[in-house]
């Protein structure tokens, strides 16, 4: 009698800027996965946060020049997520007729960035549901997602980060004096931007502070809490991580590093991300000397571990001319299509793109919900 397959619910979409992205990864995720070793439910979450059975074919959900993917009410039935003596089940809900058992989950496989889903708020979902998912849990999804705490604790862990200023949602209404004196002290280039927020939506290099006004407005559209933080001079270095299996301790890739073009554009905004990729080029491994290529990556392992994350994260840092390595964030669920920097760098480790999912739907598999 043949095993059953492992079932992965592939969780994709969502209520966040990043809704596009998210699809994009389900598709890469969806091409690559082991047909023989798991049975995939995708599921969609529409940008009002339903949830619906969704299409299979990869093609479907792939990021265009034309076009953004979307996931719709229209894409299939409403299902929800719940527990069963049996374990977490995935049910369909059609109008006027009794809700039917889609299938048995053995895990999630949450590939959503930003709000409402990279956030801890799906994680707590899934803690309340007695599901093993693929990342990281409540506690270090949420700060992992908000820059300003994300700072605070690696500061607390002895690691460098660059100097900031936090906008609270009343800061700019009712002491905005106040703000621009603290951001002045910053030294200029200073980037304004959403705190809870990826792939650089919202994002703006402020050269005047004459131009503040504007980028902090620009940033609330995305979140009502911004920060500014002090431009570093330096190169944008990236390296994953991958949490060890057991009590083995977490394992960092080659780093990678993202090298744009700044005639032709200031920073590594959404559009040179997903768009046009022409003013950028991404380097793995990067090349680094290799005393700073490993304090890059230790630098990178103890991040992870400050935060508590688990399964996968991408720390992205600055190497300045003198080599000081300084952590500018942590993605807990990194860009995952098969050209994005975090599979890029592991293929460049040895660790294929198929090998890298069936290593973090195995990490989920091994380890229990709640308190661990």
């Amino acid at each position: 009698m043949s095993q059953r397959k492992v079932r992965v619910a592939l969780l994709f979409g969502g209520r966040s800027g990043e809704h596009a992205i998210s699809a994009a990864t389900a598709a890469g995720v969806l091409k690559a996965i082991d047909r023989d070793k798991y049975e995939v439910l995708p599921v969609g979450i529409t940008r009002d946060g339903r949830w619906v059975v969704a299409s299979d074919d990869p093609a479907v959900w792939e990021l265009r020049s034309d076009r953004l993917p979307e996931v719709t009410a229209a894409a299939g039935s409403e299902v929800v997520l719940s527990s069963a003596a049996d374990g977490p089940q995935l049910q369909v809900l059609a109008p006027g007729a009794v809700p039917e058992v889609l299938s048995q989950v053995d895990v999630v496989f949450p590939v959503l960035h930003g709000p409402f889903g990279e956030d801890g708020t799906v994680q707590g979902l899934l803690e309340l549901a007695d599901v093993r998912y693929v990342g990281s849990g409540v506690l270090a999804s949420a700060v992992g997602m908000d820059k300003h705490y994300m700072k605070l604790v690696c500061a607390a862990h002895g690691l460098p980060v660059g100097p900031s200023v936090v906008v609270a949602p009343r800061d700019w209404p009712q002491r905005r004096d106040d703000v621009v004196a603290r951001v002045g002290q910053l030294r200029l280039p200073v980037f304004v931007k959403p705190a809870r927020a990826g792939s650089s939506l919202g994002v703006t290099r402020v050269d005047d502070l004459a131009d503040l006004e504007r980028a902090v407005e620009d940033a609330q559209q995305h979140d009502p809490k911004v920060i500014v933080e002090e431009g570093i001079e330096g190169r944008e270095i990236e390296c994953g991580v991958l949490g060890g299996r057991g009590d083995a301790p977490p394992r960092a890739s080659v780093p990678g590093e993202i090298v744009v073009d700044h005639a032709a554009r200031d920073f590594y905004d959404f559009e040179a991300k997903y768009i046009d990729e022409g003013p950028v080029r991404l380097e793995t491994p990067a090349d680094l000397p290799d005393e700073v290529a490993d304090e890059v990556r230790d630098v990178a392992v103890r991040a992870f571990e400050a935060i508590g994350a688990e399964g996968i994260a991408r720390v992205d840092v600055f190497v300045t001319p003198e080599h000081r390595v300084v952590v500018n964030e942590i993605n807990t669920m990194p860009g995952f299509t098969p050209i994005s920097m975090y599979p890029r760098m592991w293929e460049a480790s040895g660790v294929s793109y198929p090998e890298l999912i069936d290593e973090l739907v195995q990490l989920a598999l091994e380890r229990r919900t709640g308190l661990r």
